[in-house]
């Protein structure tokens, strides 16, 4: 079963940017899709962003693209989400998955990082 761990959420001022991390342990994450999504307070958990196992493009939500790039390192058993032109809409607790397909029907989920967008 594999544990994934994300770090590198935090307070940033509106136009900032914040790299999200999310380690993998338990196995090798590279025949995997991954992705992550974002809840905020009082609103269902949102899809963000999302990469194939073969790392080819990323797909992102509309509200994201253009300002966040997501990135795998297989070696390192990690993936990354590169928040740029950070908006107070952003602030969520950013989750990171892991599953079979890019659908994440029945994804595995980390604890979630929490970032905090200021106006």
């Amino acid at each position: 079963q594999v544990q994934l761990v994300e770090s590198g959420g935090g307070l940033v001022q509106a136009g900032g940017s914040l790299r999200l991390s999310c380690k993998a342990s338990g196995r090798d994450i590279s025949v995997y899709a991954m992705g992550w999504f974002r809840q905020a307070p009082g609103k269902e958990r949102e899809f963000v962003a999302s990469i194939s196992w073969t790392g080819g493009s990323p797909n992102y939500a509309d509200s994201v693209k253009g300002r966040f790039t997501m990135s795998r390192d297989n070696f390192k058993n990690t993936v990354y989400l590169q928040m740029s032109s950070l908006k107070p809409d952003d602030t969520a607790v950013y989750y990171c998955a892991e599953d079979y397909s890019m659908s994440f029907q029945a994804p595995y989920w980390g604890q979630g990082t929490q970032v905090t967008v200021s106006s």
